[in-house]
């Protein structure tokens, strides 16, 4: 058999798929197994496009009869893989036990063409002639096809992305080249089903690269946010808590040794708490409370703060609990004779409830959504609780009826 050099379509081919495993491989979006299942399509794709010499023999002759029914088993089994590869990229922890047992079948039903044609059957002419099951993969594969259309546009960040058509429009590509090659046969030794399968191998790794760079840089977005949430909320914090020292330096030196006492030991305990944007154990917010307003109390004794906990087996994202008792004391209650102000937790099937208290003056909380730094610690909290353990907060408040924030966060499912 005379061995031909690569066209210039075949050439053109082969240098996209190496530029594709070069792109892949050097790709910091993507993760390790994302990476390796790219790989693995790309040199499936390679594969069939060099099959297409074979799979195209001239239909005449004994001796290419062999040749192309290898070629068609393995395009035929490999075809509905390389798709099971493209959603195990999409969803890498999803189970696809099914979808492989499926293929498995294929494979053997396009096997059976060595001793049966149920699939199909090579006349001595080299002619195919399908047998019953003959269209099996084709089938397999547009379930698959619009498997993956569906989950890749379920999975699409992007509101009105232009990328969704894509993946449409390689939906419709794929099947319609098959089609084509079928009804008018390919013009040379790569089939037009071919050349769609490269163009559609590198469309989805340009969508897979925009989704796993918008989620980062989202992500990255969150965390800027939360960094410069918690270095607005931590010198605040400070900062009163060396004012009321100051202030009790003058009128009380023995309290303001034991505030300097209690604000030592809160540094000593707290400090990773201060300097992280996690979760934390809600006992270790709870403390870093009590630490706060027990300084508070110590200079503003017509004040009272209480804890009634009934539930503190959960985390939290640190700094919590003690804006909102610091904005309960700072802003309600200081003012008032015997100010109260109550903590309390408890929770149900679905979720944790942490409420705070407080008898003060109370505001209108639609004009504090809009007002600037007095309770900018209260929108800090809720966008934290909602990115990092989307939790909700609201605000029950009316002037002179004292105040209520009620946190409300997911309980978390127990695995057994």
């Amino acid at each position: 058999m005379e061995i031909q050099m690569p066209g210039k379509l075949e050439l053109a081919l082969l240098l996209q798929l190496i530029g594709m495993a070069v792109v892949i491989t050097a790709d910091s979006y993507l993760q390790r197994k994302q990476k390796r299942n790219l790989l693995f399509i790309v040199v499936l794709v390679l594969s069939l496009t060099a099959l297409d010499r074979w799979s195209a023999l001239p239909e005449s002759g004994g001796r290419g009869v062999p040749l192309r029914t290898l070629a068609l088993i393995y395009g035929y089994s490999i075809r509905p893989v390389i798709l099971i590869l493209y959603l195990k990229t999409l969803d890498l922890n999803r189970n696809r036990r099914l979808l492989w047992l499926a293929a498995a079948v294929n494979a053997v039903i396009y096997a059976s063409a060595l001793f049966s044609g149920a699939a199909y059957r090579l006349t001595e002419e080299n002619r195919l002639i399908r047998g019953m099951l003959g269209y099996s993969c084709h089938v397999l594969c547009a379930a698959f096809l619009v498997l993956l259309v569906y989950e890749s546009l379920q999975k699409s960040r992007q509101k009105k992305a232009v990328s969704g058509i894509i993946l449409v429009l390689i939906a419709g590509l794929i099947p319609a080249a098959a089609v084509w090659d079928r009804l008018h046969g390919s013009s040379g030794p790569v089939g037009c089903l071919s050349v769609v399968m490269v163009s559609a191998c590198q469309f989805y790794y340009l969508w897979l690269h925009t989704q796993s760079a918008y989620a980062h840089e989202q992500a990255l977005e969150a965390e800027q946010r939360i960094q410069i949430m918690m270095t607005q909320i931590q010198p605040h914090f400070l900062f009163n808590t060396l004012s009321t020292i100051q202030a009790l330096c003058r009128i009380d030196p023995e309290k303001a040794s034991e505030t300097t006492e209690k604000f030592g030991t809160y540094l000593r305990m707290n400090i990773d708490s201060l300097s992280q944007a996690s979760l934390i154990p809600f006992q270790k917010e709870l403390e870093h409370t009590k630490i706060y307003a027990d300084i508070e109390m110590i200079r503003f004794p017509y004040i009272h703060i209480s804890y009634d906990i009934q539930e503190d087996d959960f985390e939290l994202p640190a700094l919590s609990i003690q804006p909102i008792v610091e904005n309960a004391i700072r802003h309600g209650v200081r003012g008032r004779y015997n100010g109260s102000v109550k903590v309390m937790t408890r929770s149900d099937e679905n979720e944790i409830i942490i409420t705070v208290t407080d008898n003060g003056k109370g505001f209108n909380p639609d004009e504090a959504e809009t007002a600037e730094g007095t309770h900018i610690g209260l929108r800090n909290v809720r966008e934290r609780i909602g990115m990092l353990c989307g939790g909700t907060l609201s605000v029950e408040s009316s002037e002179g009826m004292g105040c209520t924030v009620s946190i409300r966060l997911p309980r978390r499912k127990e695995r057994g």
